[in-house]
């Protein structure tokens, strides 16, 4: 297989991570405070990565520094009102407004780069957005929890984008341990400021863990790489099928029914992640050039 294809197959691997975060979360939120789970979540993710490979420290140089700084910054803001806004609103209207990434992502990288968008990452975009609708729209009036999720969505366009842009394959750990200190830090200004609470037991240390290791440090390492060779389009909706394993994973533990829709939801999304990863000699991403310095 391609490095794409590894990468396409890599990205699903964490949007189950996720999926099962999401699921495992719930309950783990609240036990401990919002920053404070955060907070240590990515602080333990850290730690493991450098102690995995420590001679990282050497290559951080003050470009990865600025770089992955700003991108751990946007990261840790983007799950920080990504967790507030679940905690104000339900988790259906959450899935939909998060999940609106797969649309701010092409839009805001066109305006940035002014790259040309492949009409099949369009479609691809259409339909994504039109999956995630039917997986996760109920119908809703305008409320404050809707604001935080917008936002939320904006954020993780922006560090999709940003990654796209500052990942290299040469950089990539260095860059990966940066942003997930650098969010480390965005939480903790939360964290200490009401005074830190620990997990409480051995339940939501197990969660802490497990997101932590698989869902931040696994995740974000992926991700980086992905995104050294893709199209920030394209990972956005991969990504997008968070919604889908949250979903299964939350019906197989009995926290939800299988409703109809969100089988032809999962159908659609399907549809959409062939059309968007369809083999094409012709069509090289224009990621794979262009690079901010």
């Amino acid at each position: 297989m391609t490095k794409t294809t590894w990468a396409v197959v890599a990205l699903f691997g964490v949007t189950i991570s996720w999926g099962a975060a999401f699921v495992l979360m719930k309950d783990a939120i609240n036990e401990q405070p919002i920053f404070d789970f955060l907070a240590t979540r990515f602080t333990l993710a850290t730690l493991v990565m450098i102690a995995v490979r420590p001679q990282v420290l050497k290559a951080i140089n003050k470009q990865l520094l600025f770089r992955g700084s700003v991108l751990g910054a946007i990261l840790g803001l983007a799950l920080i009102t990504q967790t507030i806004g679940l905690d104000l609103t339900t988790a259906a209207i959450s899935g939909f407004l998060t999940g609106l990434y797969v649309v701010f992502t092409p839009i805001l990288f066109w305006l940035i780069s002014r790259n040309k968008v492949e009409g099949k990452v369009i479609v691809g975009t259409v339909l994504a957005f039109a999956a995630l609708l039917l997986i996760s729209f109920n119908g809703f009036s305008f409320e404050i929890g809707q604001v935080w999720l917008i936002a939320c969505a904006l954020l993780f366009a922006f560090h999709i984008i940003g990654l796209s842009f500052w990942s290299t394959a040469k950089d990539l750990y260095a860059l990966t341990v940066i942003q997930l200190g650098a969010g480390a830090a965005v939480c903790w200004l939360g964290a200490v400021a009401d005074g830190y609470q620990p997990p409480p037991n051995a339940s939501v240390w197990g969660v802490v863990v497990f997101t932590a290791v698989f869902a931040t440090a696994a995740a974000f390492l992926v991700q980086t790489w992905a995104q050294s060779i893709m199209d920030p389009s394209r990972v956005a909706i991969i990504l997008t099928t968070e919604v889908i394993f949250a979903a299964a994973i939350a019906v197989a533990v009995g926290q939800e029914t299988l409703a109809l829709r969100t089988v032809l939801g999962g159908g659609l999304m399907l549809i959409a992640m062939l059309i968007v990863e369809w083999p094409n000699s012709k069509t090289k991403s224009p990621l794979t050039q262009t690079h901010f310095t």
